[in-house]
């Protein structure tokens, strides 16, 4: 029986019957048992709450793997082509090489070394690859020209993203005067 309600008839509204009083009483008690703890809450004096913190919701921690590409590849891969183009183009000055190379401010000797080829100085790419392996590192297959006829389809090396451009690799450079077969410019600093 719940608290408050009389099930005898005669005490029932007319119209009504014991089965609706006894209802209504019933959802006005749950309603106070809903309300009490919310307007408990809202007479503490201390305008804070409860003492305790509510409780915080677990979230598991996920690692995520490292990011293979930077944050716009497309307009990377566009970059990667341009200064490889630019490196490789015996038109291109020392000075315009040297900004597209990986610590090309350092890259003096082995630069002079690989212009001073009579090869070096004739040869052109053209990248047919990009594929990041970081987000400042890339893989790179492009094939190298001489005089306008390619001597070197398929050939890799890699580009890295440094000071906010993509600039051809040391060591793509460093395996290019190696392969010249000049031996004392494969020794020089930097390679």
């Amino acid at each position: 029986m719940v608290l408050g309600s009389d099930l005898r008839s005669r005490n029932a509204p007319r119209g009504r019957g014991p089965r609706a009083a006894g209802r209504g009483t019933a959802a006005l008690a749950a309603l106070g048992l809903v309300l009490a703890p919310v307007l408990a809450a809202c007479s503490d004096d201390s305008g804070g709450g409860s003492e305790s913190a509510p409780p915080t919701p677990s979230v598991e921690r996920t690692t995520s793997a490292p990011a293979t590409a930077p944050a716009d590849p497309a307009a990377a891969t566009k970059e990667i082509q341009e200064n490889w183009k630019t490196f490789f183009d015996p038109a291109t000055s020392t000075k315009d090489k040297q900004a597209v190379l990986e610590n090309g401010d350092r890259m003096g000797p082995v630069m002079q070394a690989f212009s001073g080829d009579q090869r070096g100085g004739q040869v052109q790419a053209k990248v047919t690859k990009v594929e990041f392996t970081s987000t400042d590192k890339a893989n790179v297959t492009y094939d190298l020209t001489l005089k306008g006829a390619t001597a070197l389809p398929g050939a890799t090396g890699t580009a890295v993203e440094q000071d906010g451009t993509w600039k051809v690799s040391v060591t793509t450079l460093c395996a290019l005067v190696g392969m010249s077969g000049n031996a004392s410019a494969s020794a020089l600093p930097g390679c």
